[in-house]
């Protein structure tokens, strides 16, 4: 047998300790290791050292730019994304507005478009709506978003409301497949919208449909129930295994970690973003903290951070808010408030939750997926 003696051993714990070295001292192998070492946290003073992406955004005209300043000195990247809520804001303009914001700052604003639904029951209108994407593709836009007026408003010839898995989306669905191209669905709408506006759980549901009633379905009683919603985009998600898909919202099942877990098991190509639901999250964590901070654990790799921010939301108008300096103020407050519940463990309270609840505490490897690493991989394109 041959002999090991102390000197050659000392070599091989050498060259060991220098090959550890060696692969820890890469600015990437470093942010891997970061990755790996679940029993670290950030604080709030980390907050605006870590690259961030808020993947939910709507820059739309040039009073939202301030938004770029703030997260420019916040450290974050913006997913703006484009809607159609009606004709007199059509896809186009809002894809100008859209290009404009890359060009002029292309190291922070990636886009989604999304598609127009005039003349959804002409014949020609598939065919117009799969040039437009593919133009829109070549053009720079990342992913494409469809809004809860299908389901909530859109109507077949018939006259029946139409939702995301009728057979007219099919060929659309089939080719941002094909292209790889994600599709980013708000589908239906929190539960709270077929409750009275005293029995909804936050503060943002309430200030929202007080200003918009047309979506108040608890108004509505002959309209699509809430089931009839999500069961429907279910379906669609069925039919379209290779479909890569971003819930907006917490993909409406913001009201139970548990709902939404079962979708997420069910449907392995589906994640979700947080886009101005984390106060349900924060609300949920009253009474069941434990089973909120297990769900971002369990599904780490499925959740993405965004907000929804835009100068006319709900909560700006709320508050009353017209100052530009206050507005850029707010989203950094927001922005904050956010990073607390998931770095933090200290006792909170927040504009839109009845009630107080703990910080989620998670590992930085958790973090740095919600804000960053899930974005790049359910938005291939996306700013690096």
């Amino acid at each position: 047998m041959k002999k090991i003696t102390i000197a050659s051993k000392l070599f091989t714990f050498s060259l060991s300790l220098m090959a550890l070295f060696t692969y820890c001292g890469s600015p990437q192998n470093q942010e891997k290791m970061a990755e790996q070492t679940p029993d670290t946290y950030y604080s709030m003073e980390d907050f605006s050292s870590i690259k961030k992406f808020d993947t939910h955004v709507h820059l739309r005209s040039q009073l939202d730019t301030l938004f770029i300043n703030q997260a420019v000195k916040d450290n974050f990247k913006f997913l703006t994304v484009s809607v159609y809520t009606s004709p007199e804001r059509t896809p186009e303009e809002q894809e100008n507005f859209s290009l404009k914001m890359v060009r002029d700052y292309p190291e922070i604003v990636s886009y989604a478009t999304t598609f127009s639904l005039d003349g959804f029951n002409d014949d020609d209108w598939v065919s117009k709506t799969l040039d437009y994407i593919e133009k829109s593709i070549a053009h720079g836009a990342i992913a494409v978003k469809v809004w809860k007026n299908v389901g909530m408003e859109l109507q077949n010839e018939k006259g029946d409301l139409v939702t995301i898995n009728d057979k007219k989306f099919e060929p659309i669905l089939k080719f941002l497949a094909e292209k790889d191209i994600t599709l980013l669905g708000h589908l239906g709408e929190p539960k709270n919208t077929w409750l009275p506006l005293e029995e909804m759980t936050v503060q943002g549901d309430k200030d929202y449909f007080s200003e918009n009633p047309k979506y108040h379905m608890y108004n509505f009683p002959d309209f699509p129930s809430y089931e009839d919603q999500i069961g429907a985009r279910d379906k669609m998600l069925a039919n379209n295994p290779d479909l890569r898909f971003v819930g907006a919202h917490l993909g409406s099942l913001e009201y139970d970690v548990n709902e939404l877990a079962k979708r997420l098991d069910q449907f392995p190509n589906m994640a979700v973003d947080m886009a101005e639901r984390i106060s349900h999250l924060q609300y949920q964590a009253i009474n069941n903290w434990q089973g909120v901070h297990d769900f971002f654990i369990k599904y780490q790799d499925r959740l993405i951070y965004g907000t929804d921010l835009r100068a006319g939301a709900s909560d700006i108008q709320a508050k009353g808010l017209t100052d530009p300096d206050e507005i850029a103020a707010h989203a950094h407050e927001v922005w904050l408030r956010h990073w607390q519940f998931f770095t933090g463990d200290e006792e909170m309270n927040v504009p839109k939750v009845d009630g107080t609840f703990k910080g989620l505490k998670l590992p930085k490897s958790v973090v740095d997926k919600i804000y960053r690493y899930n974005a790049e991989n359910w938005y291939p394109g996306l700013l690096r």
